[in-house]
C-alpha cells in the first residue's frame, strides 16, 4: 500500500480520544486501516482544561493507530465542539455596483466577509458563516444566485461562534503532539456526514449526538444546515448521578449504566437487584434496577427536554420548518436501553439510532460501526473527501484554458467547496493568524 493513500480523523472527546486511519476502497467505501483509542484526561465538556494531559492522550491514540495501521501519521482532520460553541441566525445584503452584470462568486464572498464584521461578545470570534437562502432583488428562495442578474443580493446566514481561547488550545495540543492539522470541522457536521442520508437532510431531520460531556444538535432542512446547538450535559452526568444516588465509585457507576441501565423506569420489577462488590473487604452493596432506571430517567428526560426546546426554537411547529424525517440519535449515549422509545414519547417525533456502518467497508470490525464512533468516521470521511478534491485539483492544473466569458454558472457553482471544507479553511486561517 502507498504511504500517501490514507487519511486520519481525530476525535478529541470528553471521555475518549479516537484516531481513525482509513482509505477509500474500489467500491467507494471507507476501509479502516487502524484504530487508536485513549482515555481523554484533559477535556471537560468538550473544552481542553489540561494541555499536558490532552497532548499525552492524543499521542497515545495516534501512537496506537500508527502501530495498528503500519503507517506514519502526520496530518489529521480534527473535530471541534464543546459548550463554548453557539450559533445565531443573521440576515445581510449588499448593493452591487454593476447590476447589469451577472452575480459571481466574488459577490457572495463580499457578502460573507461583511457578516464576519459582526460585533461579538468579548473573547468570542465568528468561526464560520454558512449561507442558507439568497434573495435577488426581493425574489426569495434562491439556492444558487450565481449567474443571475440583480442589483441587491441578500442572504440568510447560519453563523457559528466560538471562544477564541478554546479554539487556540486545541490547535496548540495538536501541534505539541507533533501533528499537522490538515483540516478542522464542527463535530455535529462530521456526525451528520456519517449517519444521515441526503433524503433525510432534504426532508428535515434533527441529529442528536449524545457524547460524554455534551449533547450536540444539528438541524437540516432542504439539504441545508439550519441550526446547531451544544447542550452542556452528556453521559458523564448520568454516571455522576448514579455514583451519588447509589453511593458507589465512578467505575462501578459506569459499568452499571452500560450493563443494566435503562431510560424507561417501568421496564424493571422491584425484585430485580444487582450486587456490587464492596470496597476493601466491605459487604457487597445491593442496588434495585428500578431505582437505577429512575435515576437515569430523571437526567435523560432533562437532556431530551433541553434538546427538544432547541428544536422548537428553530420552529418545528411551523409547517414550512417541519422535520419530516424526525430525530436521529447517535454518539455513545444513544446506546442506552429504551432511549429511542423515551425520545419518541417526549417529542412525538419519529426516532432512529444512527450507525456509521453504511459508509464503511464490509470487513470493518463491529466496534467502529457503533454510534460511539460516528464523529470519528465523519471526520475520516471529511479527510478522505478533502484528499480526493486536492488530488483532482493537482491533475487539472494546466489541462485546458477556457476564458471567463465562456464559463457557465454551473462551472462556478461546482468550484464552490462544501460546508466542511470552507469551515475548515476559515478555522485554520484563524488559528494561523492567532
Amino acid at each position: 500500500m502507498e504511504q500517501t493513500n490514507f487519511s486520519v480523523g481525530l476525535d478529541i472527546g470528553t471521555t475518549k480520544i479516537v484516531a481513525l486511519v482509513g482509505r477509500k476502497n474500489e467500491f467507494n467505501k471507507v476501509e479502516i486501516l487502524g484504530v487508536g483509542k485513549s482515555k481523554s484526561l484533559g477535556v471537560h465538556r468538550g473544552v481542553v482544561n489540561n494541555i499536558t494531559q490532552t497532548i499525552q492522550s492524543i499521542q497515545q491514540a495516534v501512537g496506537d493507530a500508527n502501530t495498528n495501521s503500519g503507517n506514519q501519521i502526520n496530518d489529521v482532520v480534527v473535530g471541534i465542539a464543546g459548550q463554548h460553541i453557539r450559533s445565531i441566525q443573521h440576515s445581510d445584503y449588499i448593493t452591487r455596483e454593476k447590476p447589469e452584470s451577472v452575480i459571481s462568486e466574488e459577490d457572495i464572498q463580499k457578502l460573507i466577509k461583511q457578516v464576519y464584521k459582526l460585533v461579538m461578545l468579548p473573547g468570542e470570534e465568528i468561526i464560520h458563516v454558512l449561507p442558507q437562502e439568497f434573495k435577488v432583488d426581493g425574489q426569495g428562495e434562491v439556492k444558487e444566485p450565481i449567474g443571475m442578474h440583480g442589483g441587491r443580493l441578500e442572504a440568510n446566514f447560519h453563523v457559528v461562534v466560538g471562544q477564541v481561547s478554546s479554539i487556540k488550545n486545541i490547535g496548540r495540543c495538536i501541534k505539541s503532539a507533533g501533528l499537522n492539522m490538515a483540516n478542522i470541522t464542527l463535530e455535529p457536521l462530521a456526525s451528520s456526514e456519517a449517519v444521515l442520508s441526503f433524503e433525510e437532510k432534504e426532508a428535515g431531520v434533527a441529529l442528536i449526538d449524545i457524547g460524554g460531556g455534551t449533547t450536540d444538535l444539528a438541524i437540516f432542512k432542504d439539504g441545508i444546515i439550519r441550526h446547531t446547538a451544544v447542550i452542556p450535559f452528556g453521559g458523564n452526568v448520568i454516571t455522576e448521578d448514579i455514583k451519588e444516588g447509589c453511593s458507589i465509585i465512578e467505575k462501578q457507576a459506569e459499568l452499571l449504566k452500560i450493563k443494566f441501565g435503562s431510560a424507561w423506569p417501568g421496564e424493571n420489577r422491584d425484585t430485580e437487584i444487582v450486587s456490587i462488590p464492596g470496597l476493601r473487604g466491605r459487604d457487597p452493596k445491593e442496588i434495585s434496577l428500578k431505582t437505577l432506571s429512575k435515576i437515569i430517567n430523571a437526567r435523560v428526560v432533562e437532556i431530551i427536554e433541553q434538546t427538544f426546546l432547541e428544536i422548537k426554537n428553530y420552529g418545528h411547529n411551523d409547517l414550512k420548518k417541519k422535520l419530516i424525517a424526525g430525530i436521529v440519535l447517535t454518539g455513545g449515549g444513544s446506546q442506552l436501553k429504551h432511549l429511542k422509545q423515551l425520545v419518541e414519547y417526549i417529542t412525538g417525533m419519529d426516532t432512529r439510532v444512527g450507525y456509521p456502518s453504511e459508509h464503511l467497508a464490509g470487513n470493518t470490525q463491529e466496534t467502529v460501526s457503533s454510534p460511539m464512533f460516528a464523529t470519528s468516521v465523519g471526520l475520516l470521511m471529511n479527510a478522505l473527501e478533502a484528499k480526493i478534491i486536492n488530488d483532482d485539483e493537482e491533475v487539472e492544473i494546466g489541462e485546458t484554458s477556457i476564458s471567463e466569458n465562456e464559463k457557465s454558472p454551473t462551472d462556478f457553482s461546482n468550484k464552490r467547496k462544501s460546508i466542511l471544507d470552507r469551515f475548515g479553511e476559515k478555522l485554520k486561517e484563524f488559528l494561523d493568524n492567532a
